[in-house]
């Protein structure tokens, strides 16, 4: 199968990214400028939204969107607990309380049909997080924000390029979120952006990232700007770089044949595992465009001698970079200690945790590549059935 080892992901950077970069160099202008306002205004037309704000991190995105619709101090934020910290994390920020729900055995998405027992009188937003680039159940996520007057702030740090019943991610909920961190389908190396069709939550979004300060206060240094600026509120530093930006246009151009490079990949890995009964393999409903910036399997531990400490291991022996996404929030010590959450209050989340290995998949990839995983899956688990 090869000696080399097979990483677990590797960015897909061209020389027109380095050609970007070394552009912005020699402009002399490095930190945020004309090049951000091209990204945002270039994001915005991919998927189809009104407003795109960039920032330095798909966790500030969550942030300024949760700021944006008025989240404070006391008030209660609906988070799945099968995510990256960062989702929950941001609530925290607030003095708000993030309140965990279960995640659906198969999807590893946030359950709505629990997501309505989590809501009291201080719920004021959802955060679905489209995990590993499966859009949500967004028609009932959106039924119960609607009926109980819950902004809805889409983490679709996964969630590029992807589409709901014909509706791109970034144009469905109140404010989408997307990060550009170095392993998504898009990157900046470090990077974020919030999308919105609400002119004032972008206006707020976009001052609160750079200081509170008026708007475009970037052009202070510009032959149009002044040296005159206003502080209009407490504010944060989540200001993307135009050498950030410079990466991102770029990578934006290609997103769609990543896509569909990520999307050849899964299919190749979805036929190959198809007859192992030892694994459960994602799939993708019809209505969903799935980004598969994840593929992520579930052992069956029942028909398998090996833990998937163990599994992940082997593949480690054989050559291959395996992930486990994600560690469930409510078996991590600070929101078990700080909420009193048990595993057993998430029994979906708790278990599928025990059984989920992330496989190699990105769009460097070779077919040599795609066949190493396959044969070292495949063989692990004909190795090791119970």
């Amino acid at each position: 199968m090869g000696s080399e080892f097979l990483s677990f992901h590797v960015p897909s950077i061209g020389e027109e990214e380095i050609r970007s970069v070394v552009e912005t160099l020699k402009s002399g202008w490095l930190t945020t400028g004309r090049k951000v306002k091209t990204f945002e205004e270039d994001f915005a037309k991919y998927v189809g939204a009104k407003h795109a704000v960039a920032v330095n991190s798909g966790t500030a995105a969550l942030h300024l969107g949760l700021d944006a619709v008025g989240i404070r101090e006391g008030d209660e934020v609906i988070v799945p607990t099968m995510t990256f910290t960062a989702t929950a994390e941001v609530v925290l920020y607030f003095k708000a309380r993030p309140v965990l729900v279960d995640c659906c055995r198969d999807t590893l998405n946030i359950d709505p049909a629990r997501i309505e027992a989590a809501i009291s009188a201080k719920t004021k937003a959802i955060i679905p997080v489209h995990m590993a680039g499966q859009p949500c159940d967004m028609d009932a996520i959106l039924q119960l924000a609607e009926k109980h007057n819950l902004k809805v702030i889409e983490d679709a740090a996964h969630a590029l390029p992807a589409s709901y019943r014909g509706k791109a991610i970034g144009t469905i909920g109140d404010i989408t979120c997307f990060s550009f961190y170095a392993t998504k389908t898009v990157t900046t190396g470090e990077g974020g952006m919030a999308t919105t069709d609400n002119g004032e939550w972008a206006e707020r979004m976009r001052m609160m990232s750079l200081h509170g300060i008026s708007h475009d206060a970037w052009k202070r240094y510009t032959k149009e700007g002044s040296w005159y600026y206003e502080v209009l509120r407490p504010g944060f530093k989540y200001n993307l770089t135009d050498l950030a930006a410079a990466i991102g246009i770029e990578q934006l151009k290609k997103c769609g044949k990543f896509g569909e490079a990520r999307k050849r990949i899964a299919a190749l890995y979805q036929k190959a595992f198809a007859e192992l009964e030892e694994i459960f393999v994602p799939s993708s409903g019809a209505e969903m465009q799935h980004a598969w910036h994840l593929f992520i399997i579930q052992l069956n531990p029942q028909r398998l001698k090996i833990n998937r400490n163990q599994f992940v291991e082997l593949l480690r022996e054989n050559g291959i970079g395996a992930s486990v996404h994600f560690i469930p929030l409510h078996l991590h010590p600070y929101y078990r200690d700080e909420f009193g959450y048990r595993p057993a209050d998430f029994p979906n989340a708790s278990a599928a945790f025990e059984q989920i290995v992330s496989l190699p998949i990105y769009p460097g990839m070779t077919q040599s590549d795609v066949e190493k995983v396959i044969g070292a899956v495949t063989t692990i688990t004909r190795n090791h059935r119970g």
